[in-house]
């Protein structure tokens, strides 16, 4: 992929929520801003409009002139520390921006022709604070914007994207989702919970709390904790996946992202196929018993004989002689 930039607009007063801090907000136990942030990890330049706070990765802070100026003021003071041919330009309240998105609008953006891409909604809203521009007609325009109007403060976007040929990219639902106000708030944390993304997400968020840039197998670690729980034990499940963990970053230390996978799918490999040589040993074992068992149960019931009650026939001697009186 060729080098980027990108530039994420993260201020504004956020009216609709009362005035709280947008960027800050949490969902699924990251702030929307870092969620943001990890979709475009690796971006040459990564500024940030807006007040300074901690964030998951290093960034380029700056503000808009004046401050509370507005998008196009924000995305022309974040163009100003930029140097790369594409800059992916996007709002902090995206939790649902994935990598596939950006791919897909930094790809759209470098056609021949054009100018840039953008998202469109479910609606066919074009979303310019989702998509990709190129540096140099993105510049031009904001130049004449601002010489038309005098600034670029208190200015819309419409005014940037109706000037630009851009490609209109539909990434779904989810790409474009923004957290506006409190019940956006509140169907993000719901949906992060649902049965078919919870994994992914929870998966997301332990390895970027974590600095982790690895691809999981998410099914073959869950399929390991499923063979060792029942082929050993339960408490086997999450020490073994630990101990394949560690076993992987120490054969793949030094090594690139894909290296590391392949030691983990290696590692899982190993200790899959020895919790499932434990079980067949188990299995063995208690046929084993359960025929022994068997065979015991049987001499047992044929010892001494019996008679046609079924009492044994030795217990059945003994009762005649005491009954006859014959020593």
């Amino acid at each position: 992929m060729t080098a980027y930039d990108v530039i994420v607009l993260a201020g504004g007063a956020a009216k609709r929520l009362g005035g709280a801090d947008k960027p800050g907000l949490r969902v699924g136990g990251r702030a929307l801003l870092d969620r943001v942030l990890s979709a475009c990890a690796d971006a040459a330049v990564t500024v940030v409009v807006g007040g300074r706070r901690a964030t998951a990765r290093p960034v380029v802070w700056t503000r808009e002139v004046p401050e509370g100026g507005g998008p196009l003021a924000a995305l022309g003071a974040g163009l100003r520390l930029t140097t790369a041919e594409r800059v992916l330009v996007l709002s902090a309240d995206l939790p649902f921006l994935g990598r596939g998105t950006v791919d897909a609008l930094l790809t759209a953006a470098g056609e021949p022709g054009r100018e840039g891409a953008l998202c469109t909604d479910p609606d066919g809203r074009d979303q310019p604070l989702v998509a990709a521009y190129r540096a140099e007609p993105l510049r031009r325009e904001l130049a004449l914007i601002a010489t038309e109007h005098g600034s670029l403060a208190g200015l819309p976007l419409r005014l940037l994207t109706a000037e630009l040929d851009l490609a209109r990219i539909d990434a779904g639902p989810d790409a474009s989702f923004d957290c506006d106000t409190w019940d956006d708030i509140a169907a993000a944390r719901a949906r992060i919970r649902e049965h078919g993304a919870v994994l992914d997400e929870w998966i997301t968020s332990v390895k970027n709390e974590l600095g982790i840039d690895l691809d999981v197998d998410t099914a073959l670690l869950l399929d390991l904790a499923r063979d060792a729980a029942h082929g050993v034990a339960r408490p086997a499940a999450p020490l073994t996946t630990f101990l394949v963990g560690y076993a992987a970053a120490r054969a793949s230390a030094g090594a690139g992202p894909d290296e590391a996978a392949a030691a983990v799918a290696e590692a899982a490999r190993k200790a899959t196929d020895l919790a499932l040589r434990w079980e067949a040993e188990a299995e063995a074992e208690a046929e084993a018993e359960t025929e022994a068992s068997g065979g015991e149960a049987a001499g047992a019931g044929s010892s001494g004989g019996g008679t046609a009650d079924g009492t044994a026939g030795g217990v059945g001697r003994d009762a005649g002689r005491e009954g006859t009186g014959t020593p």
